[in-house]
Order: structure tokens, then C-alpha cells, then sequence
């Protein structure tokens, strides 16, 4: 078997340093396209498709071009495959159960690839593409629903296209390529759903090792408790598909509002979610959980009135705000962890979320709170003085003005 030449053997060294340090796949494609460039590789063009594990997108592209460096896209979850997918030599190449696809640009496969048109006219002579699976699945794999591995193409512009010694070493660096993509791809899909499922905030604990039962910190925070009223009487009343599009569509909102304000979901209880305020400071906490709750009464409020307009279902929401200190960290099972929150500070904000109807306001904070946030720019009103279960002395409530949903 003939041996690696000394340019393979620079790469494949630098392919497996890299493998082990970098983290990044966008800068270490960039940095592999520069090291071909360096060997002599006529290296006009490289794009690279990677299947992702996310629930907002299902795949993930890259281009290199020798002019431009490297950038990336992401392809959403589609209920058909887009055209220029179709169209697209790597299709090909795995709708045909091919190893390889190379072409030199001629007419025929202009027309059927419109790609190719696109790297002629920008000077491109030659085209190669390939492919590399991430397990050990046999037999022909499903183009429409490829199978964890990548893709990539390789697009010269030397006069006579890539040389066979270029065609070798590309072919011979590709398995160590991918390997290396392999690692950096496990640690982001890793990183994406925990941070989905868990959190940005324990998703980033967990992936960084916090993850021994009983491992927890004693923090000082604001927890939030959202909930939908009159859900219960609405899911017996609506076909599960359209309850569960009116629970995506109200908990993106309020996802969206508090992780804006800096606050963590830390999960999701029905038709209601625990979130927490933890940026620093008791004040500042205060501050972003009261900057949320108006905000999310405005936008809750517009869409509201957008559903009724089209004849669904609208219901309010209520919020609980109170502040203390609580554990967070790792409580469960050997075999089946939680990181959460527990504590009486959290048991007193599930108590004050049941006075809503009671006091009539769909926001309600404790003095805590209030104390945290006197300096927040919100109108503040008492709602009286309140006994909560297991609580010795009453505790007094507030709201916010509903006129000052914008802070001063």
C-alpha cells in the first residue's frame, strides 16, 4: 500500500490536534481550508452539510471560499425538501448511493446541477464531492432523511482542476476530517439540547461537570412562577393538536421575554413554567423580573387580542413573583437527575401564585420583591397583607400599575 507523501502527513497530524483542542467547527474549517491552500492545494471553494440535532433547524451548512474565509447557515426543519437541496450534487451523491461525485463542469452537469453554473462562472474548473457516515448503518441511506455523517464539496480553479496528487491527499485527509468534525459535533449537540431541555443556565452547569445527586448552591434570586388561566376547562374543550399549538404559542412568548430580561426557564409544568432570576445582584434581579412581567403583559395582551380577531382560544396568564434564598443544583435519582430549584422561598412563590383570584391582578410580587425593586421604575401598588401556608406572619403584596407597563 502506497504510503502518505509529506503534505498528507502534515495535515493528518494537524487534523488530530485539532480534533482534540478545537471546539469550534467553523474555525477549525477555516483553518483546515488554510492549511490546504498552504500545501498547494488549488482550493477555490469547500461547503460542508452536517445533519443537526436541534428543534429549530435540522441541518447545518458551511462555505470556505479562498476570497471570503468561512460562513455558515442553518437549514429549518421543512416539511418538504427545498428545491436547491434536490438540485444539489451531494443529493445526487446520496440518492445514488455514490462514494464520490466528481465532475469538470461541462454543459450536461451545469444543467443538472445549477451549483455547478454558479462555480463556473466565479472560475471554478473542477468538482468533487464526498461524503462520510458517523456510524456503522449499512445499506443505502434515505436522502430525505440523511443519517448522522457529512457532506462536503471541493471546487478548484486551477486551469487543469485539482491533480491526482491533490485528488489522493483530499481523499486520504477526509476520514481524519471527519473524525475531528465528529468530536466538535457530539460536544455542540451535547450542548444544544441541554441547553433546550435543561436551560442555558444548567445546561451549561451539567455539560461543565455538575452533575454528582445532591450537588447544589445556595443562592440569593427572584422565582417567577407563569401559569395560564382557565387552561384546564380549555384542553377538555379543544382537539390535542390545537392545545398543545396554544401552548407553543404563549410559551414562546414568555420564553422569549424572560430569557431576554437575562431570566433561565427551569421547566415546564403543564400549562405553566418556573423560571428564575439570578443576574448578580437582588436588585438587578428585582429589576429584569419586573421589566418581564410588564412586558409580557403587553405582549400576551397583543397577541390575545390578534387569536380572538381569528377566532381561537385566548386565555390570560398569571404571575408570581418572590425573592430568597434558594438551593439550585442536582436533586433526583442515581439514574434520573433534576437540576432545579427547592427551598421555602420557592414553596411561598407556588403559595402566593394560588392568591390570583383572590386579589384579583394577574401579577402579583411579595414585599421582598418590591423592597428589591423600588429603584426598577415601576408603579408599585399594595394589594394588602396576606397569610401563606407555613408562613408565620403575613406577608405583604403588590402589583404593577397597569398604566405603567413601560419602566420611567
Amino acid at each position: 500500500m502506497q504510503q502518505p507523501d509529506t503534505r498528507t502527513l502534515a495535515l493528518i497530524t494537524w487534523l488530530a490536534e485539532q480534533g482534540l483542542r478545537c471546539q469550534d467547527r467553523q474555525v477549525f474549517l477555516n483553518g483546515f481550508c488554510e492549511q490546504l491552500i498552504n500545501v498547494g492545494v488549488p482550493l477555490l471553494r469547500f461547503h460542508l452539510a452536517q445533519r443537526a440535532f436541534h428543534p429549530k433547524f435540522g441541518g447545518i451548512g458551511f462555505n470556505w471560499t479562498r476570497n471570503e474565509g468561512i460562513s455558515q447557515e442553518h437549514y429549518e426543519h421543512r416539511e418538504a425538501p427545498r428545491e436547491i437541496w434536490l438540485q444539489s450534487p451531494l443529493f445526487h451523491l446520496l440518492s445514488r448511493d455514490l462514494e464520490e461525485f466528481r465532475s469538470d463542469l461541462n454543459a450536461e452537469d451545469r444543467q443538472r446541477f445549477p451549483i455547478l453554473e454558479e462555480l463556473r462562472r466565479r472560475g471554478a474548473t473542477d468538482y468533487l464531492a464526498q461524503g462520510l457516515r458517523f456510524s456503522d448503518e449499512e445499506g443505502p441511506v434515505d436522502p430525505y432523511h440523511p443519517s448522522e455523517g457529512v457532506l462536503f464539496s471541493w471546487s478548484s480553479d486551477h486551469p487543469d482542476g485539482f491533480s491526482d496528487a491533490d485528488l489522493a491527499l483530499l481523499r486520504s485527509v477526509a476520514p481524519h476530517m471527519g473524525l475531528a468534525l465528529k468530536s466538535m459535533s457530539n460536544r455542540q449537540m451535547a450542548s444544544d439540547l441541554l441547553q433546550v431541555y435543561l436551560g442555558r443556565d444548567a445546561g451549561r452547569r451539567v455539560l461543565s461537570g455538575e452533575i454528582q445527586r445532591g450537588s447544589s448552591d445556595r443562592i440569593n434570586a427572584v422565582i417567577c412562577l407563569f401559569d395560564l388561566k382557565g387552561f384546564t376547562s380549555l384542553a377538555e374543550q379543544l382537539p390535542g393538536p390545537e392545545v398543545i399549538d396554544m401552548l407553543n404559542d404563549y410559551f414562546g412568548i414568555a420564553v422569549a421575554v424572560i430569557q431576554a430580561h437575562g431570566g433561565n426557564i427551569l421547566k415546564f409544568m403543564g400549562d405553566g413554567m418556573l423560571t428564575m432570576f439570578n443576574l448578580g445582584s437582588i436588585a438587578q434581579d428585582a429589576k429584569a423580573a419586573l421589566d418581564a412581567a410588564a412586558e409580557l403583559r403587553t405582549k400576551i395582551g397583543a397577541r390575545n387580542d390578534a387569536r380572538t380577531k381569528a377566532g381561537l382560544p385566548a386565555p390570560d396568564f398569571t404571575l408570581a413573583l418572590h425573592a430568597g434564598d434558594i438551593l439550585y443544583g442536582n436533586i433526583g435519582a442515581q439514574n434520573r437527575l433534576d437540576f432545579t430549584v427547592i427551598g421555602p422561598t420557592v414553596n411561598q412563590t407556588a403559595r402566593i401564585a394560588g392568591l390570583h383570584h383572590s386579589v384579583g391582578q394577574s401579577v402579583i410580587l411579595s414585599q421582598e420583591v418590591q423592597r428589591a425593586g423600588a429603584d426598577a421604575g415601576h408603579d408599585l401598588v399594595s394589594l394588602g397583607r396576606y397569610m401563606l401556608r407555613s408562613v408565620p406572619e403575613p406577608i405583604e403584596l403588590f402589583t404593577i400599575y397597569e398604566g405603567s407597563e413601560t419602566p420611567r
